[in-house]
C-alpha cells in the first residue's frame, strides 16, 4: 500500500492499485473507472472511495460490476505528475504489445505501473461481462469547468451527451498514447472527465457526482437510489453558460528543453482573440494565430502540452455527422482524385493533399476520421467508427433512445 495525500481535504489514505470493486447480485454491465494517473491528481482517488465507501453502507442495489483502479501510484504517492515518463502518453500499439516482454519493463517506474495497469484491465475484460464502460478521472493545472474528453466515434457521443458538461471532441488527433485512445481502439466506450484545478476541493465534489451519473447512466444503479437531483445541479450549475461540443483547432507542443510559460491568469474555456499573447517560449511571446477559446493551458512545470485553442462545434454539424457515418457516405471518399485506401479492412485513407486540395480536416471528421499529417505532401485519415463494438450496447437504454 502506498500514502496519497489531498491538499484540498489536508488528509492522507492508504491505497492499494485497486482501490475497491463491486460485484452486484444481478447481470449488467462493467464499470472501470481509473483515477490518478498523473500523480499530482488525486481527486478522483478520494471520489472513488467516498462513492464506494457510500454504496457499500447504504446497500445500494449493483447491476453488473464495478472497478476503482488506481493509475501512477507511486508518483500518487510522491505527489508528482510522472518519473521519467507521462504514463498516460504510453500507450501506443507498439509499446503495449512490449509489456508483455518482461525484460523490457524495467527503464522507469511508469514502465512496471503500465505494466500493472494492463495486466489488470485485461483481466477484467477476460473474465467480467459487457458491456464495458472505462471512465479516466482527470484534473488541470488552472482552473477550469468541468468537461469530458472523448474520441470522436458514435458511440461515444451517443453515451456522453448524457451529462451536463461541455464535451471535447476529437482529441486523440493531437495527444497519442492515451489510456482512453488505446481503450477505443479496442472498440468500448472510453472518456476522461476534468473535474477542476487539482487541489480544489470543488474538485472532488464534482468528480463524486460524476461517478455517481455514470453508474446511472450506465444502468449499474437507479436514479432513485441516490440524490440524482444535487448530483447533476453540481456539474449543471457550473457549465449552463457553455455550450455543448467542442473541437480543438490549435494545439502548442512544447519542444525539447523549450523554457515554456503561460501567462498567469488564465482558466479553461476563456476566450481569447487572434494575436493575443499566451505564452513566452524562451522568453519570446508566443500570440495566437486564431480567435477561439483556451483550452488546458499549462500551469505545471511537467508537460509537453502549452495550450489548445478550441471551436463550439454547431449541432447541426454533429447530426450531419451521425448521418453520414451510419450510411457510410466516406465509402464514396475514393471517387476523389488523390484519395486512396491503405488497408484491406478499408478504415485508413491516404491523402496526397498535392491533388486533393480542395479536401480539409473538416471533412474526413465529418465522416468519422482523424487524421495524421505525414509530411507537407500526404495525410493519412484513419476511420474511428470501424472498431466500435455497436451490437454490444445495443440493448442499453441509453442506445435505443440515440438511434
Amino acid at each position: 500500500m502506498v500514502k496519497v495525500y489531498s491538499k484540498a481535504l489536508d488528509q492522507s489514505i492508504e491505497i492499494d492499485r485497486i482501490l475497491g470493486q463491486i460485484k452486484g447480485g444481478t447481470a449488467g454491465p462493467t464499470i472501470i473507472f481509473t483515477a490518478g494517473i498523473h500523480g499530482n491528481e488525486p481527486s478522483g482517488i478520494f471520489a472513488l472511495l467516498k462513492a464506494f465507501d457510500d454504496i457499500k453502507s447504504k446497500n445500494i442495489t449493483v447491476h453488473g460490476n464495478i472497478y476503482a483502479i488506481a493509475g501512477n501510484v507511486s508518483a500518487l504517492e510522491q505527489g508528482i505528475r510522472y518519473h521519467k515518463e507521462d504514463l498516460n502518453r504510453m500507450w501506443k500499439n507498439d509499446r503495449v504489445k512490449s509489456l508483455l516482454e518482461k525484460q523490457k519493463i524495467t527503464k522507469n517506474e511508469e514502465d512496471h505501473e503500465q505494466y500493472e495497469l494492463y495486466r489488470i484491465i485485461s483481466q477484467i475484460l477476460k473474465e467480467d461481462k459487457g458491456p464495458f464502460y472505462f471512465v479516466d478521472l482527470h484534473t488541470t493545472s488552472s482552473p477550469t469547468k468541468p468537461f469530458i474528453t472523448v474520441n470522436d466515434t458514435l458511440l461515444n457521443r451517443k453515451f456522453t451527451q448524457q451529462y451536463p458538461v461541455p464535451l471535447l471532441l476529437g482529441i486523440e488527433e493531437y495527444l497519442e498514447g492515451t489510456l482512453l485512445n488505446y481503450i477505443n481502439q479496442l472498440g468500448y466506450v472510453a472518456f476522461g472527465f476534468e473535474s477542476g484545478q487539482h487541489d480544489a476541493l470543488s474538485s472532488i465534489e464534482k468528480h463524486t457526482a460524476f461517478v455517481y451519473l455514470t453508474l446511472i447512466y450506465s444502468g449499474v444503479i437507479g436514479k432513485t437510489d441516490i440524490d440524482y437531483n444535487t448530483y447533476y445541479s453540481t456539474l449543471f450549475s457550473s457549465t449552463k453558460d457553455l455550450n455543448h461540443a467542442y473541437e480543438i483547432v490549435y494545439h502548442y507542443k512544447i519542444g525539447h528543453r523549450e523554457d515554456f510559460y503561460t501567462k498567469p491568469g488564465f482558466t479553461n474555456f476563456e476566450p481569447v482573440k487572434k494575436g493575443q499573447q499566451i505564452a513566452t517560449s524562451n522568453s519570446a511571446p508566443i500570440f495566437t494565430s486564431m480567435k477561439g477559446n483556451i483550452f488546458m493551458p499549462l500551469y505545471q512545470k511537467k508537460g509537453e502540452d502549452g495550450f489548445f485553442i478550441i471551436k463550439y462545434i454547431p449541432s447541426i454539424f454533429l447530426s450531419l455527422s451521425s448521418l453520414f457515418r451510419t450510411l457510410h457516405v466516406d465509402r464514396m471518399l475514393v471517387l476523389l482524385p488523390g484519395v486512396s485506401w491503405i488497408s484491406d479492412q478499408k478504415d485508413a485513407l491516404r491523402v496526397d493533399l498535392r491533388i486533393a486540395k480542395f479536401l480539409a480536416k473538416k471533412l474526413f471528421h465529418l465522416m468519422g476520421y482523424r487524421s495524421r499529417q505525414i509530411d507537407e505532401n500526404f495525410l493519412i485519415v484513419k476511420n474511428r467508427e470501424t472498431v466500435s463494438k455497436n451490437k454490444e450496447y445495443r440493448n442499453t437504454t441509453w442506445y435505443r433512445n440515440s438511434y
